[in-house]
């Protein structure tokens, strides 16, 4: 007979962002936890709410399954003394499997014969496992765990109650003092203590005493709310997933309502109403059919709509006093023109062992024009771009910006326009920051990618030269991000610059600077591994296998779309059953040449046709690979590769390499070796993990 069983852990409120990370942990860990224990279930239901996590398993088994399974043990000419009796080694394997000797039996295994017994697990009840439960309900990880009061258990929040029901019985066991048991609590302030005589009553029961404990249906009560509303008031709601699923978790008992604000306010740049709105408020703005935004927005009460007028008026009091605190800075902040902001940046650390953020920004004005020189970009380019790299961190000293941070940046980008600023300019001050993560919208322009780079290569130099290179979970200036963020606008922009040669302008420029911290030689052991690891990252996402990433990023890192260009290129060739003489051809080459140093060919040694045919080929190769790589046509330039795979196997065939003759052995070493590193700068093709076809 199966039975439902229900565990609830009750908390003070969590923050929204950690529901449903740990509703998932739940459903995962329940799963297996019940498969590992043997207990058959028909299915698992997780539940949650700001105060709550829950995990309902319909029908679970009465009794873990009795399992049988064969045990191996020694190999048999240990398990037998000289005499062929058992040794000490079998008889202490089967009595640690509560057997005899007499139930042993031995298979062959790899032409070595072992011992074995057949081990019965018998199942025990359903009832005496699920206090074991508690291990699940204290592994869940949070984003942050803290330790409450004197408990030494660490958690999001204080475990309020808890709840554990096999069928009508309780389950026992205690978690940081709490007793697990039958009762849970409604809405904070309009329900009250529920006691639960089987875990069916568990969602109606809650309901009754207003939590919809289904996120699902939470979700969807918002989004009826805001549906009606856009039907009666003839307006639209954009629904923001993000803020959806947020406010989704903030209440237990959904109930949507509409406010509204002054229209004055909507003179103020939308990016300042709206992050108001969602950002500080958590509400949704309004706009009309047409796209515009509107005095109104939407927001959502945590319980029913009694006396909702009160809480609309008291919603947008807050909002109107936030808003008239917007206005007044946007105000302020025009009474000032931008150079008195850029001068203030002197006045604000940017990190100690780096300078003030003017500091930074001087650095960056410095790379941004010898990157645009680099690309060759004209006069009134150039011009653009260190304009636009001397004011990138402008907007970060106005009273708009230090009241609502989200937007820095953006307001830079209004700011500028505003005081008269190039639209090229304005629009890379707010792009100079792109992408915000890691699969975040890349810079559109030329001029917004180049101080893009240019500020985030300035970081990673400056922070790992002075030893703040990323360790494990901690990376407070963001340096992994950043870095694929430059390879990500590389790979986007098709600039034909490398990615070390980048990097090369910023050691330069840190080396000119007079900064005692900075430490050249650490710089340089570890940038490489860095880089190498952020490639990875974005060849990864782009679908390439890793043993091909390791082959592509194993020289110096080159030009990123090119980098990938070739990564495709060997993913193709990898599963190609023809390519495979090819690449036997060039693996023994490959080979060979590691085990000299040796580079001078000497024709003049030669004793066999086909070494002067390899010879030749390599020199035909070599000019015709290096034009289609100009040409930026790599397909053409790997088929070239390709034409030496029939005289390397002829050469072999009839050439002994490792010779007895001194200078003959070492010419056809460096032949080879010409030709090896020919292959590697393609990649090295000794890394990728070739597939054998039969």
């Amino acid at each position: 007979m199966a039975k439902n069983v229900l565990f609830e852990i009750g908390l003070e409120e969590l923050p929204a962002r950690f529901v449903d990370n740990a509703e998932k942990q739940l459903a995962e860990r329940t799963s297996k936890w019940l498969e590992e224990s043997r207990i058959s279930f028909q299915s698992i239901e997780t539940l949650s709410s700001p105060r709550r996590l829950a995990v309902f398993i319909h029908n679970i088994k009465e009794e873990q399954a009795t399992i049988e399974e064969e045990v191996k043990g020694p190999a048999i000419k240990i398990a037998k003394d000289s005499d062929g009796n058992w040794s000490k080694a079998a008889i202490g394997f089967t009595k640690g499997q509560g057997k005899t000797v007499d139930d042993i039996y031995t298979k062959e295994l790899k032409g070595i014969t072992y011992i074995f017994v057949n081990k019965v697990i018998e199942g025990q009840p359903t009832e005496k496992i699920l206090p074991d439960f508690k291990e699940i309900i204290e592994s869940i990880q949070f984003g942050k765990n803290m330790r409450w009061g004197t408990q030494s258990m660490r958690y999001a929040r204080p475990i309020r109650w808890l709840v554990a029901l096999y069928g009508n019985s309780v389950i026992p066991f205690e978690i940081s003092g709490v007793e697990a048991g039958n009762e849970t609590f409604g809405h904070r302030f309009l329900g009250e203590k529920i006691t639960l005589e089987n875990p069916l009553e568990y969602k109606d029961k809650l309901q009754k005493n207003y939590v919809i404990v289904d996120s699902m249906k939470r979700e969807q009560m918002i989004l009826d709310g805001i549906k009606t509303l856009e039907e009666t008031r003839g307006f639209q709601v954009p629904i923001d997933s993000d803020l959806l699923n947020e406010v989704k978790n903030l209440v237990e008992f959904p109930t949507v309502f509409v406010g509204s604000f002054e229209k004055e306010f909507l003179e103020l740049p939308e990016e300042v109403l709206i992050t108001s709105m969602k950002e500080h408020q958590r509400y949704f703005p309004v706009k009309s059919k047409a796209g515009a935004l509107l005095p109104y927005f939407v927001a959502v009460r945590n319980g029913d709509n009694h006396a909702i007028e009160t809480v609309m008026k008291g919603n947008e009091k807050v909002l109107r006093a936030r808003l008239s605190d917007a206005n007044f800075f946007y105000q302020e902040d025009q009474k000032h023109d931008i150079d008195f902001y850029v001068n203030k940046l002197s006045n604000v650390v940017f990190q100690e062992k780096l300078g003030t953020i003017l500091d930074k920004v001087n650095r960056v004005v410095t790379i941004s024009r010898s990157i645009a020189e680099r690309l060759n970009l004209d006069a009134d380019q150039i011009t653009k771009v260190t304009r636009a790299a001397k004011l990138t961190k402008f907007d970060l000293m106005t009273n708009m910006v230090n009241e609502f941070t989200e937007l820095q940046g953006v307001m830079g980008e209004k700011y500028a326009r505003l005081f008269g600023e190039d639209e090229a300019v304005a629009k890379a001050i707010s792009e100079h920051y792109m992408p915000t993560s890691a699969t975040g919208e890349l810079p559109s322009t030329l001029v917004g990618s180049i101080v893009s780079i240019a500020d985030k290569l300035d970081t990673i130099v400056g922070c790992i030269g002075v030893g703040l290179k990323p360790t494990g979970s901690q990376d407070p200036y963001g340096l992994r991000r950043q870095a694929i963020g430059i390879l990500k606008i590389l790979n986007e922009s098709k600039w034909n610059i490398t990615v070390a040669e980048l990097f090369q302008m910023v050691e330069e420029l840190y080396q000119s600077v007079e900064n005692k911290n900075f430490d050249l030689a650490r710089l340089q052991e570890e940038i490489t591994p860095f880089l190498r690891q952020r490639a990875a990252f974005v060849l990864k996402e782009n679908g390439i296998e890793q043993d091909i990433i390791q082959a592509v990023t194993a020289n110096e890192l080159g030009v990123m779309p090119t980098i990938l260009k070739k990564a495709r290129i060997l993913s193709e060739k990898r599963n190609d059953s023809s390519f495979k003489p090819v690449q036997e051809a060039l693996s023994r080459v490959l080979n060979l040449a590691e085990k000299t140093e040796e580079f001078n060919v000497d024709s003049n040694l030669f004793e066999t046709d086909s070494e002067e045919s390899l010879f030749e080929s390599y020199q035909h190769v070599q000019m015709v690979y290096q034009d289609a790589l100009e040409q930026d046509k790599l397909d053409k330039a790997f088929s070239h590769i390709e034409e030496l795979a029939e005289p390397i196997h002829t050469f072999f065939d009839h050439n002994m390499v490792m010779a007895d003759d001194d200078a003959i052995r070492k010419n056809r070493l460096a032949l080879l070796n010409r030709i090896g590193t020919l292959v590697n700068s393609f990649a090295d093709l000794n890394a990728i993990e070739w597939k054998q076809h039969f």
